[in-house]
């Protein structure tokens, strides 16, 4: 017996049980429907790449006399204790596999198989810088806020995100135009809220300046149909938690092909705080993002106090108010009564 095909054959299942591993971890605990796809097609590429030697492969397998199973089975070392520790457990079993596969298929001469796992390697290395940048913070359930200056009765941005954290809220999303602060200014408030934010937790999203929200080491990004995309955005930078506004059922199902993280659906009534927006899109596209799309979803547009609940009570979990909030007399009060509604 050929030992280089005993060798290959349990490298061969150890990297199809490792994709197979992610593959499902990607469909049903991550939703990631990319990602999903591309190690289901390593998986079949794995396994048919060395189809033609599959009966002489299973003719050298000795599993049960395999002295290293009781070794595995006395061993603590694959114990995890966070999902990104289970990701990348994987991944390195996958591409270490990989790499026997590769040189046992040199002694056997079959050069040019090896170098399908040779490119297979390097593409796995890849996919885990992916997967890994996939292991973000999740969008969180209840209020999304967004700074609105000039809807704020005055008071600053840093003044109404601070507002806003003292009361609880989990999501802080800076929106500002060019035209209206220097991109200087608008880096130096995405610092100071950076720091407020990250003392208490919250998550906070910079809408539309890619640079400003590395720099500001911003927990994501939220772009509309017209800026950057998915993709371009994780050329730079791949671990930024990624929403994308959309407006229609092709928009939004776009945005989840694409890896978006979340994407805000609206705006379910008219509103006055941006300017160019389209038409309202009513509560039937929301109807629709809450029985179609699989990623998280914020509610926005035109949300207040006296509409809100038809907007939890349709199945938005993560709900966006801007002048409600902004413009309140007491931001903090304003928040409870609105919170209020997602218990009732």
């Amino acid at each position: 017996m050929n030992n280089s095909y005993r060798i290959i054959d349990a490298n061969i299942n150890r990297i199809s049980e490792g994709l197979r591993v992610l593959e499902d971890h990607f469909r049903f605990a991550v939703v990631d429907k990319p990602l999903n796809e591309k190690l289901r097609n390593y998986r079949h590429i794995v396994r048919e790449s060395l189809k033609e030697f599959d009966l002489k492969l299973i003719s050298c397998r000795e599993s049960l006399n395999d002295n290293g199973l009781n070794i595995s089975m006395a061993s603590e070392i694959d114990k995890k204790s966070s999902h990104k520790e289970f990701i990348v457990a994987n991944f390195k079993r996958i591409e270490e596999a990989v790499r026997s596969v590769e040189e046992n298929l040199h002694l056997l001469n079959e050069h040019s198989k090896a170098k399908i796992f040779e490119n297979i390697r390097f593409e796995i290395y890849e996919l885990e810088k992916q997967a890994v940048a996939k292991m973000k913070k999740q969008l969180p359930h209840g209020i999304y806020c967004i700074t609105a200056e000039e809807y704020s009765n005055g008071r600053s941005n840093i003044e109404v995100a601070k507002a806003m954290v003292k009361a609880g809220i989990k999501i802080v999303q800076y929106r500002e135009k060019e035209e209206k602060k220097s991109r200087n200014i608008i880096l130096a408030e995405c610092r100071e809220i950076r720091k407020i934010t990250k003392d208490s937790g919250t998550l906070f999203i910079v809408n539309d300046f890619l640079d400003i929200a590395i720099l500001s080491d911003a927990d994501g990004i939220h772009c509309g149909q017209d800026d950057l995309s998915v993709a371009d955005i994780m050329k730079l930078s791949p671990s930024l938690m990624i929403g994308i506004s959309t407006h229609s059922p092709d928009q939004a199902q776009k945005a989840v092909s694409d890896g978006a993280d979340y994407i805000g659906v609206g705006p379910i009534f008219k509103t006055g705080t941006k300017k160019n927006v389209c038409e309202p899109v009513g509560l039937e596209y929301l109807d629709y993002a809450v029985k179609n799309i699989c990623i998280p979803f914020v509610a926005i547009g035109g949300i207040k106090e006296n509409n809100i609940s038809q907007v939890i009570e349709r199945g938005a979990k993560t709900v966006c108010l801007v002048s409600e909030i902004t413009g309140a007399d007491n931001i903090k009060d304003k928040i409870e009564k609105l919170n209020e509604k997602f218990n009732n």
